[in-house]
């Protein structure tokens, strides 16, 4: 039972200090994350100063994984360019590796730290309501966890010093490098961190179950499976996004094959050195990432142009999943044909604009700032759609032209205008809002939350009366459309009128929740005020919302 006891302890350990990690890198991204990406894309005006970047933005993350996923974001949003993106991830290697080496040496320490670190982080994160010191205490709490599984695991191997069958297997391992390189790669990439098989390496050598010299296929395994998991994390990503997990790939995964194939002159060069089996594991996963970040450094042209010939780029726009799908090739005789795709297309729109706004406005209810990550993607369609749309129509709208047809089609775009111009809104303020709620964690009371539900209401059946509007040549259905506008008014009027009653108009709850009303108000007149030309060119729109009366005497 001696062994099924130390094998929980272990894996419990290692579970632990991955829980750990995982807080630590939660908490961080959470509190600072869009602070650490903007002093991220001020670090990348060169190869050096990204590399710089790439170490201290990991040294506070504890995982260059998480670095990698940053950055790839950058690199798929166009933010930077790939050479300055690997940099930055060869630097993200040598901070994780650092990091490992740090808390690889301070095990008499952890047994100190980790109850005051997790003793803090408690009383941290339960005393506050602020979302950034709620945060501070959830980091506070993981690397706590993260000092005090070091401990147990360095425990739990403790019974493996004198277990026979335990050494001859880790020997037989070890007595063959390629298994031991596979060995070290798989465990990594299971692990997703290269950190806690750093510690578990350690533990072991310095019990006296592996010799240091040993320990080095281990160590070039895991360095190679220490790049897995960025990729298979980045695998549904643009191709921009994925070029740079596999460059990394590559750099660090290469070299280790090298090293594997080298293994007799570097340890030869290892009993030169004599390291110490408490540090030999961690100073030789650092040495090895300060080596791939000296050579491919420079060849940072080189790996990209052979890593964009592996991946080769994403097809164009119009022809991704999500492109317009009812924008066939027009007839010329046949025009309806044309403007009845176009509508269909400027429905889809509809309910692109649907699905934002509703995401965005449940994040107001649950706090999960996920769903917000849709938003961008969803916008850039709606451009996309917008951009296709008037190149679909030029030839039926353009200037000049007149008739049913054109008349039409120019109508088609104004409604594809007002539903981009609604995506925008929602994505750039009211999915501000949304974010500034749940990061100040400002709450909302149940007048105010009931409130919302009423105005969204109304902004989804605007939303779900604007496609009748387009494809209908009734005017009752466009005057419905454009009704919606007082409908949201005359709520809106009545819900200021009693926030005010409320009192408190200046406290940061009532703020942002007038500023998400006149978020929402916007949102509700552009879809409302689609309807306009069709009703303008009935006639049935005043020249202006003012009654004409005689101007007041002085």
């Amino acid at each position: 039972m001696t062994g099924t006891f130390v094998i929980l302890d272990l894996l419990g350990g290692v579970a632990l200090l991955l829980w750990g990690v995982r807080m630590v890198r939660t908490g961080m991204e959470r509190g600072w994350g869009d602070r650490l990406r903007a002093w991220l894309e001020r670090r990348l005006s060169n190869r050096i100063a990204a590399f710089g970047g790439g170490l201290g933005v990991t040294a506070v993350l504890g995982s260059a994984t998480a670095t990698t996923l940053i950055v790839a974001g950058l690199a798929g949003g166009g933010v930077l360019a790939p050479a300055t993106g690997l940099a930055v991830l060869l630097g993200a290697d040598v901070g994780s590796a650092a990091t490992a080496a740090v808390l690889a040496s301070g095990s008499s320490v952890a047994a100190m730290l980790a109850p005051l670190l997790i003793f803090a982080g408690y009383v941290t994160f339960g005393r506050s309501a602020e979302f950034r010191p709620r945060n501070l205490g959830r980091m506070l709490i993981g690397l706590g966890l993260m000092l005090f599984a070091l401990k147990l695991v360095v425990g739990a191997t403790a019974p493996l010093r004198e277990a026979t069958l335990f050494h001859e297997v880790l020997n037989a391992l070890a007595a063959e490098p390629l298994l031991a390189f596979l060995a070290g790669a798989l465990l990594t990439w299971l692990c997703h961190s290269s950190l806690a098989v750093v510690l578990l390496l350690t533990t072991f050598v310095i019990n006296g179950s592996l010799g240091p010299e040993q320990a080095l296929p281990f160590v070039l395994g895991l360095n190679f499976g220490g790049g897995l998991p960025a990729l298979t994390a980045t695998l549904g990503q643009p191709a921009a996004a994925r070029h740079l997990p596999v460059a990394n790939l590559l750099c660090r995964g290469g070299l280790a094959v090298i090293g594997l194939l080298a293994l007799a002159p570097l340890l030869r060069g290892m009993a030169l050195l004599h390291p110490a089996p408490a540090t030999a594991v961690a100073q030789l996963h650092l040495g090895f990432n300060l080596a791939a970040a000296v050579i491919f450094l420079p060849l940072s042209g080189p790996v990209l142009r052979l890593v964009g010939r592996l991946l080769p780029a994403d097809p164009p726009s119009d022809q991704m999943h999500y492109a317009p799908r009812y924008l066939t090739a027009p007839v010329p005789d046949l025009p309806q044909v044309a403007l009845t795709n176009a509508a269909l297309e400027t429905a889809r729109m509809a309910e692109m604009v649907t699905a934002m706004a509703e995401r965005t406005l449940e994040v107001l209810d649950s706090g999960k700032l996920e769903t917000l990550r849709d938003l961008a993607p969803l916008d850039a369609q709606l451009s996309a759609h917008l951009k296709a749309l008037g190149a679909y129509l030029f030839g039926l709208a353009a200037e000049g032209r007149s008739g049913a047809a054109a008349q039409r089609a120019r109508m088609i775009l104004h409604y594809a205008g007002s539903l981009e111009h609604a995506g925008d809104i929602i994505r750039r303020n009211l999915g501000d809002r949304a974010r500034q709620k749940v990061r100040r964690n400002v709450g909302l009371d149940a007048r105010q939350r009931t409130s919302l539900a009423e105005l969204r209401a109304v902004v989804l059946e605007t939303l779900r009366a604007l496609p009748a509007a387009l494809c209908s040549d009734a005017l009752d259905v466009a005057m419905d459309l454009a009704s919606r506008k007082d409908v949201f008014r005359a709520l809106e009027d009545r819900i200021v009128a009693a926030d005010l009653a409320e009192g408190q108009p200046d406290s940061a709850a009532s703020k942002l929740f007038l500023d998400i009303l006149r978020d929402l108000h916007r949102v509700n007149s552009v879809l409302a005020a689609a309807a306009y030309p069709r009703l303008a060119a009935a006639g049935l729109m005043h020249p202006s919302r003012l009654r004409d009366q005689d101007p007041p005497s002085d």
